[in-house]
């Protein structure tokens, strides 16, 4: 299936909207390349929807970028996530749910809470496809 063509709201102030949420989670997303704690693909996804509707130029941008645009495009497109990029996300899941819910969190059911929430992200990720590269 071809990704959707990107368009302009015709209500501007939708429009508008729009556009200051997807550069909001971008920065967003950003931050999370440099946070481990803040995730990044929800928010880069984020931002290609808001941009679908607003801005056709910097939906374009985005999905063609060099270093994300392949994975946002794979993801927009249902063929889901590659195998090494799944590797990561979930290490890093769980490397910072572990040292999280050991390390910092000193109520137990908010561990055990923590941990089943990053168990049900797991099988997600898990299940989600894997395109043909």
């Amino acid at each position: 299936m071809p990704p959707k063509a990107p368009y302009q709201h015709r209500n501007p102030i939708v429009r508008y909207a729009l556009f200051t949420l997807g550069w909001i989670s971008f920065v967003l997303g950003m931050i999370g390349l440099l946070l481990p704690v803040v995730p990044t693909s929800p928010f880069l996804l984020l931002s290609a929807a808001c941009f679908l509707r607003s801005s056709p130029r910097f939906y374009i941008w985005l999905t063609e970028h060099r270093w994300w645009g392949r994975y946002i495009r794979y993801f927009l497109d249902g063929q889901g996530i590659p195998r090494r990029i799944k590797v990561l996300i979930l290490s890093m899941l769980w490397i910072m749910i572990l040292s999280s819910a050991f390390l910092i969190v000193k109520i137990m059911w908010v561990s055990v809470t923590m941990m089943i929430i990053a168990g049900a992200v797991s099988i997600y990720i898990i299940k989600l496809p894997e395109p043909q590269e």
